[in-house]
Order: C-alpha cells, then sequence, then structure tokens
C-alpha cells in the first residue's frame, strides 16, 4: 500500500475516530498515556492497512450498512463529549446502578464491569478525560459464529460493532441527562486496551488469542467502555480471581493457535523490548479478517466457545490436582 494511501486511510479514521483533545477548550485537564503505552490501532485502520479483501462486491454490499452504522454512531459518540455538563456530579447512588444497568441491557449489553483506568492502558495517540470506566460486553450470536468463516459471521462481527457503537453513544445521553459526565468509547477501536480493561474489571481474562475468555459467551463479544465523572463507581475487579487460571488453560489447549488460517497467533509469545508478552501478529490477522469480513475462526474454535465456562474450570482443575498429586509422590 502506498504511503499516501496510508495517509488516506489514517485521515479517515481521524475523521470518524477524533481525538478527544481536539474537542475541549486548551485548558481542559486530560489524563496523558504513559511512556509505555502501546500505539492505537482500530480496527478499520488495521484492515485497510494490511488487509487484502480482494473483489467481494455482493459481500460488501450486504455488510455496508453494518459498517456505515459503526462509523456514524463512532463519530457520533465520541463529539457528544460536548454536551457534557460543566460541573458533572461525581457521586451516584445504587438506584443509579440499577437504572443504568436494566438500561444497558435493555439495549442488548450482556455484561458491565467498573474499573480505574491505568495509565498504561491508554493508547499513545490518545487520551482520557475521565480516571474511571464503564466497562461493556456483547455478545456475538452463537448460531452465527459457529459458521464462520462465512458472510453469516463477518455479519455478525459487524452488526455487532454497530450496535455496540449506538449503545455507547444510547448510554452516555442517559448518564449526562442525570447529571453525569461521560466519554464514550466504540468498540471498533478506542482509546485504551480493551481486553486488558475488561479483565481488569473482572468480566473475563484473556486468552492466547488475545480476545476476552468471558464466563457466559468465551471469546464471543465485543468490547466498549464509557469513561465517566463517577467517582464511587461498584467494585467487580475482585472478580479477577475467578478467571486467573485461564492462561495456564491456554498453554494447554492451542486450539486457536492450530486453528488459524493466518498463523497469526503464537505458540510462545514474542517478549517484546519493555517485558510485555505479545500472542498475536494483527497484520497477518487482517489479511484473512479483512478476506473473510470478519473470520472468526479463533472466536469458533476456543474450548470456551464450544463448552461451558465452569465445566471446563471443574475438568482443568481436576486435572491439575492429579497432576500435583502425582509430582508430590
Amino acid at each position: 500500500m502506498t504511503s499516501l494511501k496510508i495517509k488516506l486511510v489514517r485521515k479517515f479514521v481521524s475523521f470518524v475516530l477524533p481525538d478527544v483533545r481536539k474537542l475541549v477548550p486548551l485548558e481542559t485537564p486530560v489524563i496523558e498515556p504513559s511512556s509505555s503505552s502501546f500505539d492505537g490501532r482500530t480496527v478499520p485502520e488495521i484492515v485497510a492497512v494490511y488487509g487484502r479483501p480482494g473483489i467481494r462486491i455482493l459481500e460488501m454490499l450486504i455488510v455496508i450498512p453494518y459498517l456505515i452504522k459503526t462509523a456514524y454512531y463512532a463519530r457520533k459518540s465520541i463529539k457528544s463529549i460536548c454536551k457534557n455538563p460543566k460541573n458533572p456530579k461525581r457521586v451516584a447512588d445504587e438506584e443509579f446502578f440499577r437504572e443504568l444497568e436494566a438500561y444497558a441491557k435493555e439495549l442488548g449489553v450482556s455484561a458491565i464491569g467498573y474499573t480505574e483506568v491505568p495509565v498504561e492502558y491508554i493508547f499513545k495517540n490518545r487520551a482520557l478525560l475521565f480516571k474511571n470506566a464503564i466497562v461493556l460486553l456483547m455478545d456475538m450470536r452463537k448460531e452465527r459464529i459457529e459458521k464462520a468463516p462465512s458472510l453469516v459471521g463477518g455479519m455478525e462481527v459487524w452488526r455487532t460493532y454497530a450496535e455496540l457503537s449506538r449503545v455507547v453513544y444510547k448510554l452516555s445521553e442517559f448518564m449526562r441527562k442525570r447529571g453525569y459526565a461521560a466519554q464514550p468509547d466504540p468498540p471498533i477501536g478506542g482509546s485504551t486496551n480493551f481486553p486488558l480493561l475488561a479483565q481488569k474489571a473482572g468480566l473475563g481474562y484473556i486468552g492466547k488469542h488475545s480476545l476476552l475468555i468471558s464466563e457466559r459467551n468465551g471469546p464471543s463479544q465485543r468490547i466498549a467502555a464509557i469513561y465517566t465523572s463517577i467517582e464511587n463507581l461498584p467494585h467487580t475487579d475482585d472478580r479477577v480471581d475467578l478467571y486467573s487460571w485461564i492462561p495456564e488453560f491456554c498453554e494447554v489447549c492451542n486450539r486457536c493457535v492450530s486453528a488459524c488460517p493466518a498463523n497469526a497467533i503464537y505458540l510462545k509469545p514474542k517478549i517484546l523490548e519493555d517485558g510485555r508478552k505479545q500472542y498475536i501478529d494483527y497484520t497477518k490477522c487482517a489479511v484473512v479478517f479483512s478476506k473473510t469480513l470478519g473470520c472468526g475462526i479463533c472466536i469458533k474454535e476456543c474450548t470456551f466457545f464450544k463448552g461451558e465456562f465452569f465445566r471446563i474450570k471443574k475438568a482443568y482443575e481436576r486435572i491439575s490436582s492429579r497432576k500435583t498429586q502425582q509430582s508430590s509422590k
């Protein structure tokens, strides 16, 4: 891809997902990323720069309405920060959270978590207005993802992106009407590392395929967030231990590694200069993702997608216990 085309793609992405620092007055305090933060890469940018969609005109025509809806609500969500109250409320009562969660579920959200955002989770080219986050999951329909890679599976991937983009806008409007400030972050490529944020919020744990694994739907969901002025968020991060065994399981399983048609998932992680681990090559992933309009094979083949979470956990604990007993003899 030519450098001109890359510039045009990134210009379009910055139009759809504008930097919040350019939308607020200069004196507005923002939370900057740390020196160790990753560069942010949005889904559209990765697919456009590294993907190879080929000629799939009919399929694209079917998916385009979802793409347009995703882009429309993503931009509308981010620009809506201009509607935040000048002196937002910072404390919410239990009734507010009950109403918020009920409305979120009505809109199609499958799980909600709350956490404070570590600055190293903020991407280098982004910034936050608030340190606290409401993290949202939306399930992808299992019967459609089971058909991946296919047009049906790709449509479900983009349907979820579109619907969740709409949800973060609607929920942010809900919060503002009650006096709270909100910075919605749509699912196609946010200001923070969504899987890490959702993991910290107690919604699941990151698997070897770099996707969040939840107890409800395995890796078959999309993630978005709303950063907020509310300081007394409920505690959901104490659930992290429920999932902490997943990385050990993934080291034994490796179904996603062998199933990935792009060979994009490493059997052993690459160790980056700062010591962090990288399990996936997103440039390879983008090739198949673009050709299939969403791929989804690593989701479809994941043990946690095929089986029930607590049964898998119980079986793994039983096997681990036997190994421990044998090694102690």
